[in-house]
């Protein structure tokens, strides 16, 4: 029988985002309460991620759908989005992660989320461990089957789940990939993103029904396409970046 990737592919997809569901759902519990205590006192949630790790943090910035009080930060020697290669020394130099932190002044009651699907590189590792040396809660989204098979790059030797409060395991396989050619050394079809993005709006969803619940109406953002059919939509987002503009570098 001829395969089918495509199938393939989606069903590695699936059972992962199902595995996360059922075995990380204690932590995704514990994560969405720190979470809405942050809210709650007014505090920013900031997500951080190197190279594609960015991509989970930004998912959750300045989007419908989403908590305004959601800050990316995208640090551009960090992220790739230009001279690519240069980000993958980068994120492997120390005292970058610690001026980071310094800059966007982290303090509680903010809450970090960083994004590593490796766990072992420097950068992350310290902006983790600046922000808990701070008293700030960290929350890792990161593939602990991997990060057990790394070495760390960190001069401290500890590993992104080290410094956490709350790790969120991302279920993906040691290589970042879903499925192997006979004919080819390594995998194909990553998973990180897609499993990170998941994560990161289940925590979203479950913050918010935490502070609904608890008699507190968050700020999220309606898709702003909507504007297109409703001017009301528009004035709303407005008001809410005005709230935030002085709080968030990056809105």
């Amino acid at each position: 029988m001829e395969r089918d990737p495509l199938n393939d592919y989606l069903n590695v997809v699936s059972n992962i985002l199902t595995q996360i569901s059922s075995t990380q759902r204690e932590n995704l519990l514990k994560a969405s309460d720190i979470l809405a205590a942050c809210t709650r006192n007014d505090g920013i949630i900031h997500t951080f991620g190197v190279g594609h790790s960015h991509l989970v943090a930004e998912d959750v910035f300045w989007r419908g759908a989403t908590l305004a009080n959601i800050h990316a930060i995208l640090e551009p020697s960090l992220t790739g989005h230009q001279e690519i290669t240069k980000s993958e020394y980068l994120e492997k130099v120390e005292g970058i992660g610690r001026i980071v932190v310094d800059y966007h002044r982290i303090a509680p009651p903010d809450v970090l989320i960083v994004i590593s699907n490796s766990g072992n590189n420097a950068v992350p590792i310290e902006v983790a461990k600046a922000c808990q040396e701070r008293d700030v809660n960290v929350i890792a989204i990161t593939s602990t089957q991997y990060s057990d098979y790394l070495r760390s790059l960190h001069s401290s030797g500890k590993k992104l789940k080290d410094y956490a409060t709350v790790t969120i395991d991302n279920c993906c396989p040691i290589g970042d990939a879903a499925l192997t050619f006979e004919a080819l050394p390594m995998g194909v079809g990553a998973l990180s993103t897609i499993a990170g993005s998941f994560i990161m709006h289940s925590l979203v969803v479950q913050t918010v029904k935490n502070l609904l619940d608890g008699g507190f109406t968050p700020d999220v953002y309606f898709n702003g396409s909507l504007m297109a059919n409703k001017q009301e939509v528009d004035e709303y987002n407005q008001s809410v970046i005005e709230k935030y503009l002085t709080k968030i570098r990056n809105l």
